[in-house]
């Protein structure tokens, strides 16, 4: 059967690149024909990411700070100076931010956490919505989290960053609604990741073996996810079998929020 979800020479901006899941967005995403704009704070992360690319892929790496305006639109600017365009906006960086719980978390922090979690979701939006929306044409991916749709202990930070970006998604998914641009988020759940083994450290101890029994217990599909299965969902909403769907939020966490 041939694959549908094609991307050939679509132009997708990937912020958070460097991480799990970007990383495994950014694959996809060129294998299925898309030209990579990929952004990430670490450039020697970021560049090791961009070499896992196939061969054939068109990439453009960009060592930007999400929570700086000037840095986002200069990617922005830098993407369209080289590909001309942006069709695709996988706007996927964040941080977890400390585990503990709200009357010993630490103000710092928390403005921290919300400034690259919420801010730097909105800054993508504000820079890369003027390019879509004059083109009228285009797909905005965000990344929350299932902790944007249910409350957990001791990741409160984490978690109302998380609602929050699924709120900007949908406000602005109404506000592209008479265009053709279409936003949607992406809600993973407890998928093998740094980002995964630091909150379970944070609440276990960094010297406590991690209880993944007692964590897949909790999840109804009874295993981890995998950052590759987050990335099929980026790659759906990204193309045009997604073309009636927006403000949505979909989850992928085996049928943990279900549950």
């Amino acid at each position: 059967m041939p694959d549908r979800i094609r991307l050939d020479g679509k132009v997708a901006i990937v912020t958070g690149a460097a991480g799990v899941i970007g990383t495994a967005t950014i694959r996809l995403l060129a294998e299925r024909g898309a030209r990579i704009v990929a952004v990430d704070r670490s450039e020697r992360d970021l560049k090791t990411a961009v070499m896992a690319l196939p061969a054939a892929a068109e990439a453009l790496a960009i060592t930007a700070d999400v929570t700086s305006e000037d840095e986002v639109s200069q990617y922005v600017r830098a993407a369209v100076d080289k590909f001309g365009t942006v069709d695709i906006f996988y706007n996927n960086a964040g941080i977890e931010g400390e585990i503990a719980p709200i009357t010993k978390y630490p103000l710092e922090t928390f403005r921290r956490v919300i400034d690259v979690n919420v801010v730097g979701v909105f800054l993508g939006l504000k820079h890369v919505l003027p390019v879509m929306l004059k083109q009228n044409k285009g797909s905005i991916i965000n990344t929350a989290s299932i902790a944007g749709l249910i409350g957990s202990p001791e990741v409160a930070v984490y978690s109302a960053s998380k609602h929050a970006v699924i709120g900007l998604t949908k406000s602005a998914a109404l506000e592209c609604s008479a265009t053709g641009v279409r936003v949607n988020c992406v809600c993973p759940g407890l998928i093998e990741s740094r980002m995964l083994s630091a909150i379970i450290e944070g609440r276990n101890g960094a010297n406590t073996p991690i209880p993944t029994e007692k964590i897949v217990e909790r999840i109804p599909a009874r295993r981890l996810g995998q950052a590759s299965e987050v990335a099929s969902i980026v790659a759906f909403l990204a193309s045009e079998e997604a073309s009636y769907v927006s403000g949505s939020a979909y989850t992928v966490d085996g049928g943990r929020v279900a549950s």
